[in-house]
């Protein structure tokens, strides 16, 4: 398995194309994901790139971190395990529930 990265500064026109390129020159890129909005389908400026071993993963931290890639800095680090999500708020614990104010829905 390999190592997955943040990367986090990306300009907003990134591609994983153009994630993958940059990473490629310090080791096998297994993955490489521009985070986007999923309303707007905007890049929110993050991404993840997954390197196919820890060695070149920490390679790639040494030589990209603090980078600039279109005039923005990069940050690059070793990826956080994605916390469990609450699932909201609400009067139920997720979503809206059924309080709709004593009116009917329709």
């Amino acid at each position: 398995m390999g190592s997955k990265l943040y990367v986090g500064g990306l300009p907003y026109a990134a591609t994983e194309s153009q994630l993958t390129t940059l990473f490629a020159a310090h080791g096998t890129v297994e993955s490489a994901r521009v985070i986007a909005d999923k309303f707007t389908g905007q890049s929110r400026g993050f991404g993840f790139v997954e390197m196919s071993t820890p060695e070149e993963a920490q390679a790639a931290i040494t030589a990209l971190n603090g980078s600039q890639m279109d005039g923005r800095s990069l940050t690059v680090n070793e990826a956080k395990p994605q916390e469990p999500r609450s699932g909201g708020g609400g009067r139920f614990g997720g979503g809206r529930g059924n309080d709709f104010g004593g009116r009917n829905r329709f």
